[in-house]
């Protein structure tokens, strides 16, 4: 098997939330830091126009978004379980709100006036005003909160998690599962990022103790590496065979008309409107596959989950 290599940069959330996989999992990674806004050339040499982080890397095979990472890690180390019986079904479920309802309404208040002026108090305005931009660009036409509308909301779910604490010293039992690690990220952003707004979490000390026994998990051991690298790493090997890597379920689902050989297109359903495209060689239960051809990279496997994101056939 192939390292492990993960794109990713300190202060995204998303990433927060896989490295702290990585440290309960007890796995090793090359570390590759990347830009935390474009543009991002080594990043797009691999995914083809993917470029929300983090990104996970096994030789020729390139993982978008954390959903699907989360589940090529459950395949590579199954224990201790992510998803573990009974009650898996619920434990994605919510972490699905999490990942969104939870994660925007977090961020809407973490990146307010104040927040956002702490975050960039050491940065020049053209450092600021360029990662507005940057996320403006990404965001299309999702609705945003506003700060104050946020903040209520927030508090509202602080509240709900912190009843779920109330017998148990994890949100769905004994043990962290997907839920915890997916419902973690955006409030460690708010204690670690922006701390000046993590008042709003003092209202909820059973989610402080909470967040304290996830922190105690740790990241994975991790060890740096560089883009070229990680790109040479991708050219020098051979993507693998479709139903034989991490992702086993190949079994062709269709709902979109589309055959598999097709060139076809895969973009995010909101955040993140970049298309990716290549031919299609998986569209499963599951995931979407693409295989790709970059002059850097060479011929590479890019896969998103299925949730979350439109397929469409490109027109040759």
């Amino acid at each position: 098997m192939n390292e492990l290599i993960l794109h990713h940069y300190p202060t995204s959330p998303f990433s927060e939330k896989i490295r702290l996989i990585l440290g309960y999992k007890q796995l090793a990674c090359k570390s590759v830091i990347i830009p935390s806004i474009m543009p991002k050339p080594d990043v797009l040499a691999l995914t083809g126009g993917y470029r929300k982080t983090p990104v996970l890397q096994i030789g020729a095979d390139i993982y978008c978004d954390s959903a699907l990472i989360c589940d090529v890690l459950e395949h590579l180390q199954p224990t201790p379980a992510l998803y573990p019986e009974p009650g898996k079904g619920l434990a994605r479920i919510l972490a699905q709100w999490a990942d969104s309802t939870l994660f925007w309404a977090a961020m809407a208040h973490n990146l307010g006036p104040k927040g956002a002026a702490h975050m960039f108090g050491n940065a020049s305005p053209d450092t600021a005003r360029a990662f507005g931009e940057d996320r403006k660009a990404m965001s299309g036409n999702m609705t945003r909160l506003r700060p104050a509308d946020a903040a209520a909301a927030y508090k509202s779910y602080l509240r709900r998690l912190s009843d779920m604490l109330d017998e148990q010293p994890y949100l769905l039992g004994q043990a962290p599962c997907i839920a915890d690690f997916a419902a973690y990220h955006p409030l460690w952003f708010t204690r670690v990022c922006t701390p000046v707004v993590a008042d709003i979490l003092d209202h909820t000390p059973a989610v402080l103790d909470w967040m304290d026994r996830m922190h105690a998990i740790g990241s994975g051991r991790m060890e740096k590496f560089d883009a070229t690298q990680a790109i040479a790493t991708a050219a020098a090997a051979e993507p693998l065979p479709v139903g034989h890597g991490l992702l086993r379920d190949s079994t062709f689902q269709d709902e979109h008309g589309i055959p598999l050989g097709s060139r076809a297109s895969i973009t995010a359903e909101s955040f993140g409107p970049e298309p990716t495209e290549g031919e299609l060689i998986a569209a499963t239960r599951t995931h979407y596959s693409l295989r790709r051809l970059d002059e850097r990279a060479g011929t590479v496997h890019v896969h998103f989950p299925r949730i979350a994101y439109v397929l469409k056939k490109v027109d040759v």
